[in-house]
C-alpha cells in the first residue's frame, strides 16, 4: 500500500459497525431523516494524521450510503467525525476515495 491510499475493501467488523453507529446521528443531521436499518457491510481504511474510514452501509435492501469518517489519533480523546458521505448507492457499487 502506498503511504496514503486506501487499503483494500475488508468485510466489516463490530468496531467498524461501532464506527458507523457513532457517526449516524450525524448523517441524520445533514439528511433530515432518520435510518432505521444502518448496517455496516465493508470497508477501507487511510492513514492521515489519524484515520480516515470508508465505510459502505446497507440502508434498506439494495440501496446503501458510502461515509468518509475520520479518527483523530487516541491521544486527541476525540470521537469519530462525518466527513463526507454519498447517497444513493447500490450494494454493487465500488467503495472508491470521495
Amino acid at each position: 500500500m502506498l503511504p496514503g491510499g486506501l487499503t483494500t475493501m475488508k468485510p466489516a467488523t463490530p468496531e467498524i459497525q461501532k464506527i458507523a453507529d457513532q457517526v449516524k446521528p450525524q448523517l441524520e443531521g445533514k439528511e433530515n431523516k432518520t435510518y432505521p436499518v444502518f448496517v455496516a457491510l465493508v470497508y477501507k481504511t487511510q492513514v492521515v494524521a489519524g484515520t480516515n474510514y470508508f465505510i459502505k452501509v446497507s440502508i434498506s435492501n439494495n440501496e446503501c450510503v458510502h461515509l468518509r469518517v475520520y479518527q483523530s489519533l487516541p491521544h486527541e480523546k476525540k470521537g469519530p467525525s462525518l466527513t463526507s458521505y454519498q447517497t444513493g448507492k447500490t450494494k454493487d457499487d465500488p467503495l472508491n476515495y470521495f
